[in-house]
């Protein structure tokens, strides 16, 4: 199993849920990491909740509308200087409508695209600057979404399903410039994701985020000729309707 100490890290969507335990679980295996997230104070916090698990690595942290390709740029810029290079990007920055195609406006769809298709794309271009001759890896957190759809779930299934396909053609692009992509497709996970959830009881039967991030963490750690591409992730016993 190859040794992730010393490697460097961006996670997108690092404030919370399935990107913090990301963050978390890389900075136990000795990486630097930089998150970013949306909201400036969700950032903070999560940097201070992070700091006493770096040990000795680093954690920082940069608010980022992954939707917005002048941003993107601009927090790799932020990465440069707090990490020095760049091993690793974890692609985990979502968002979600749920209503009726007919009842999606312009701007919610173009809001959910934006941020988990084309974020996804923009963060990925420049990772792949950076990687140059060292390689590199990208993890992408799509969802079951990207293959089952459902109804209300328009846009967020056609966000998912397009990220499925941009992470396999990546993967094809750059699997001899020593990169190498990978998907995670996690069904229910218990964040509180897409229904106005914000905490509160932890349920007893969705996917913990922990254990999404001991699968990215897996992932990483498999040995340079084998690359997993792809995990389909969901509950051992979902709960009964």
């Amino acid at each position: 199993m190859s040794d992730l100490t010393g490697k460097r890290a961006i996670v997108t969507g690092g404030s919370k849920g399935i990107g913090l335990e990301v963050a978390r679980a890389l900075l136990g295996e000795g990486v630097s990491v930089v998150i970013c997230a949306r909201d400036s104070h969700q950032v903070d916090r999560a940097v201070n909740e992070l700091s006493g698990k770096a040990g000795r690595a680093r954690i920082a942290g940069k608010a980022t509308d992954v939707s917005d390709v002048a941003a993107v740029a601009e927090l790799f810029r932020y990465a440069d200087g707090e990490l020095g290079g760049l091993d690793i990007l974890v692609n985990n920055a979502g968002f979600g409508r749920f209503r009726a195609t007919a009842e999606l406006s312009v701007e919610e769809w173009n809001q959910v695209i934006a941020t988990n298709l084309s974020g996804a794309f923009y963060c990925s271009r420049e990772a792949l600057q950076r990687f140059h001759s060292r390689g590199g890896w990208v993890i992408n957190i799509s969802s079951l979404a990207g293959k089952n759809p459902f109804a209300g779930g328009a846009a967020y299934n056609a966000s998912k399903f397009g990220l499925n396909g941009f992470s396999e053609a990546m993967m094809l692009d750059h699997r001899n410039d020593n990169v190498r992509v990978s998907y995670i497709m996690p069904g229910s996970v218990d964040t509180g994701f897409g229904s106005g959830e914000t905490g509160g009881a932890k349920s007893d039967w969705k996917i913990a985020p922990e254990d999404v991030a001991a699968i990215a963490i897996n992932i990483l750690r498999m040995p340079a000729r084998t690359l997993i591409s792809r995990v389909e992730v969901r509950p051992s016993r979902p709960r009964k309707n």
